[in-house]
């Protein structure tokens, strides 16, 4: 079997293509960093070292490696004979990479099995987004039939966190021990690729916005309450009262909207986002505040891990989030200066109404139940 994953970063490495490997897969890694792509073409190995309560670490062999910018027709080959294609690239790159599966798919021999496309990244429906991206960029409606019946798209969610890794790593990666690889199973048919690290459910929806709404909810409330706090790390951060207060708070509202929203059972979500704020007290993960809270107008955005759950909070509870709201406020004062979607930020608190920000960054428009709160958070924190 034959697995060809995009995106040799570490979270590729330290968790999809862990993985796959250890579900006996052949791995073909293809990324467009030159030197990472080389060094992993000229190892036989990798190690990924697990930490947390009970630390270990694995060793992946029988990895191939492909530079995708500068050999297409290799990795259109290698496609065209692949299993699975998965992604960890990010959603904004997903673009990018469609075009070079579409190539793939059409070079696959007419009776060769369906090719499971899973698209493993934090957004809702990646693959969704990495099918139409695919679909858009073929010339008709033949072609884009042709290709439909020799692949399988299926959503995933994906939860393990990768932190930041020391400078001399090299190709090894440092993940924690815990992880989730949620995949929907509907679109498979009853001929689902047999991996077991990845668990196939029936409707993935609520494991999507269950996983996003806690985890990088938390997450990133955590980095940007911390960060305003002057800590340096996750794990400093949640030891502060009034951080891991923050929270709590914003993840308990989180809670009533997916329990109210999907029917998920409101002791569970209490035990898991119990786990959750555990996780990021793991002190062998250095994760770095600055790392988690990078890219803030992407995390205000309207589907994402702020914004999302705080709609669905006033649609299907009630009321004003006021937790999450609190974490917007944190989010907007996020101001690192490395981090160009920061300064772009602070750049549009001076100069954009409060009004123009909440429509265009945060995507609600006037008139939504969110809207008037919105405002009042972002008016209070514009200089």
């Amino acid at each position: 079997m034959k697995a060809v994953h995009f995106g040799a970063g570490n979270i590729g490495r330290g968790f999809v293509g862990l993985l796959l490997h250890e579900a006996g897969y052949e791995v073909v890694f293809a990324d467009v960093n030159a030197e990472l792509i080389d060094a992993l073409a000229a190892a036989d190995a990798y190690r990924v070292h697990l930490v947390g309560d009970e630390s270990e670490t694995k060793t992946v062999t029988g990895f191939r490696a492909i530079n995708s910018a500068s050999d297409e027709d290799a990795l259109v080959a290698e496609i065209a004979t692949a299993d699975v294609v998965t992604t960890a690239v990010g959603p904004r790159i997903l673009r990018f990479v469609a075009p070079v599966i579409a190539k793939g798919l059409a070079a696959r021999a007419a009776d060769a099995p369906r090719l499971a496309v899973m698209a493993c990244e934090n957004a809702i429906g990646a693959t969704d987004l990495l099918a139409a991206e695919l679909m858009d960029g073929l010339p008709d409606d033949d072609t884009r039939e042709e290709l439909a019946a020799k692949a399988v798209f299926a959503n995933t969610a994906v939860d393990r966190i990768v932190p930041a890794q020391a400078a001399d790593a090299g190709i090894d990666v440092t993940v924690e021990t815990f992880y989730e690889w949620v995949v929907d199973r509907s679109p498979f048919a009853g001929d689902a690729p047999d991996i077991p690290g990845a668990h196939f459910v029936d409707s993935l929806g609520p494991y999507i916005e269950r996983k996003l709404f806690t985890v990088n909810t938390g997450h990133a409330t955590v980095a940007y309450t911390g960060y305003l706090e002057g800590v340096a790390t996750i794990s400093e951060a949640i030891a502060l009262p009034a951080v891991l207060a923050a929270a709590e708070a914003a993840l308990e509202e989180t809670s009533a909207a997916l329990s109210a929203k999907h029917g998920l059972d409101v002791e569970e979500l209490a035990a898991y986002r119990a786990k959750i704020l555990n996780r990021f007290r793991n002190p062998h993960l250095v994760d770095e505040v600055t790392r988690v809270g990078r890219e803030p107008l992407r995390k205000l955005g309207r589907n994402d891990r702020f914004i999302g759950p705080a709609s669905d909070y006033a649609h299907y509870v009630g009321g004003v989030p006021e937790g999450i709201l609190f974490a917007v406020s944190a989010a907007l004062r996020f101001d690192a200066a490395d981090d160009t979607q920061a300064i772009e930020l602070q750049q549009l608190l001076e100069e954009a109404s409060p009004e123009d920000i909440v429509t265009e960054v945060m995507g609600v428009e006037p008139g939504d139940a969110l809207f008037a709160a919105l405002v009042e958070v972002v008016a209070g924190v514009q200089p």
